[in-house]
């Protein structure tokens, strides 16, 4: 009897110390996991958060002083909107968006953006459709879709330059 009682509480004791053992790896884990999150959120996270910045230099110092500072917002050129198909799914997915253009105001542009209207909304027309479904879906497509735009829209351009495009609406279906 004396035997069994000490069988027991050894029994206990070892069982005892594993479920110790257990909980106190789980609560370690658990302190490692949240401090490993809050230095993503507190260092890292801001830095991919931030989208990469467009080539834009050489199109802002050849509009002039006030392109140079980014402070200074140029004026909007509102497009009407684009719907196209992409390049993938045999025509099934479309995209619909509508854009507005930034540029750096001279006596010139806005009569020639007006001019060249057409031109600029067939550059912008091919370049979208030329696409596909995952360059239009992530952000990193997206960024590069505007720069190429922008691009492409100032070397129509002769009597001024496009600072910025922003995409007013982006739909995909």
């Amino acid at each position: 009897m004396a035997e069994e009682n000490e069988k027991e509480t050894s029994e206990n004791e070892s069982g005892g110390s594993k479920l110790k053992l257990i909980i106190i790896a789980v609560v370690a884990l658990g302190i490692l996991g949240g401090g490993g999150f809050a230095g993503w959120t507190m260092f890292l996270k801001d830095k991919e958060e931030k989208p990469p910045e467009l080539a834009t230099t050489d199109a802002a110092q050849t509009a002039g002083a006030g392109a140079q500072d980014p402070n200074v917002f140029g004026q909007i050129f509102e497009m009407e909107t684009f719907v196209v198909n992409l390049s993938d799914g045999g025509g099934k997915r479309y995209l619909k968006t509508k854009i507005a253009l930034e540029y750096i105001a001279n006596e010139h542009i806005q009569a020639e953006l007006s001019g060249r209207l057409p031109q600029l909304r067939d550059t912008i027309l091919l370049v979208l459709s030329s696409k596909n479904m995952e360059e239009v879906q992530a952000l990193d497509g997206k960024i590069a879709i505007r720069g190429e735009l922008i691009m492409r829209l100032n070397q129509l351009i002769k009597q001024g330059r496009i600072r910025n495009l922003y995409f007013t609406e982006f739909v995909i279906q």
